[in-house]
């Protein structure tokens, strides 16, 4: 076996439609005239909203130019949503965070050890507390204070960050700030927020605290997309861990921060993969 004397490059195709004959063997037809080797093909139907989802990781010596040429057709053929991204290349991300650490540090920890394919150009925050971690992972750190009276100016001066920066996903790693409608719908599908799993049993201030006097046995995290719904978007992942009366509040606290970052993390890393795709109000995601 010969190595080929042309450079491969790998891409991913992610795509949906309505769900119909013939789609897996045309994708595969155009990406084989296109001389690709396709490495991973998954693909779903759903039977409550009759759309066909379908994720494809390749090789190839062919140019983009050459690879969308083959595959336009077939996307107008079947009336497809469908997107070519360049496999490998980081998603940047601009993480925005408040006080608690434990979610931005996973975040730039994963991210420094090369597990997390992003790129995090700014950090900004509507406090000073975490200036020191971002310094520390060298990453510029804005802090855009917001009150009542400055809420819309402070959205602006986000707005221009992500537009100087030209970010892909917003990441709300423990962000206590409720984000505009407007704003929700501008980053619809690319802007990711984490909760504890309790909402909305165990809504307002000091959930675990509420939990531990409910004496629940479960507590976890969720990941989802950011709608103008409050923490009611596309569920990316959750997870789930089990206590019991013996463990105090500080340790329910504890505990739910471990799950918070590794739940957000998975979902930052599916996300930068395309691996998620969005069927209505809820996700397919291709793990």
């Amino acid at each position: 076996m010969t190595d080929s004397p042309f450079p491969q490059t790998s891409f991913i195709l992610t795509l949906s439609c309505a769900d119909q004959p013939g789609i897996v063997h045309a994708v595969a037809g155009a990406l084989v005239n296109a001389g690709c080797n396709i490495t991973e093909s998954q693909q779903y139907g759903s039977p409550d909203t009759g759309t066909f989802f379908m994720r494809v990781a390749m090789s190839t010596a062919a140019a983009r130019t050459a690879l969308e040429a083959q595959l336009a057709p077939v996307a107008t053929a079947f009336g497809m949503t469908w997107a070519l991204h360049d496999d490998g290349a980081p998603a940047r991300t601009l993480i925005l965070a408040s006080k608690a650490a434990h979610c931005l540090n996973d975040l730039l920890f994963q991210q420094r050890s090369g597990t997390l394919p992003i790129e995090i150009p700014a950090i900004v925050s509507n406090h000073t507390e975490l200036a020191d971690l971002a310094a520390f992972y060298g990453i510029p750190f804005h802090h855009i204070p917001v009150t009542p009276d400055t809420r819309e100016a402070a959205e602006d001066a986000l707005r221009a960050v992500i537009a100087e920066h030209n970010i892909e996903l917003v990441v709300l790693a423990r962000y206590m700030q409720i984000l505009s409608d407007g704003l929700c719908s501008e980053l619809v599908g690319r802007a990711i927020n984490i909760h504890h799993s309790f909402l909305p049993s165990f809504k307002g201030a000091r959930p675990y605290h509420q939990a531990h006097t409910r004496g629940v046995k479960l507590i976890g995290a969720t990941a989802h997309y950011v709608t103008p719904a409050l923490d009611e978007g596309p569920i990316i992942e959750q997870e789930v861990i089990r206590v019991d009366h013996a463990r105090s509040a500080e340790q329910f606290v504890a505990i739910g921060r471990d799950v918070e970052g590794r739940t957000l993390t998975q979902a930052v890393q599916w996300h930068a993969e395309h691996r998620v795709l969005l069927d209505g109000g809820r996700t397919i995601v291709f793990n």
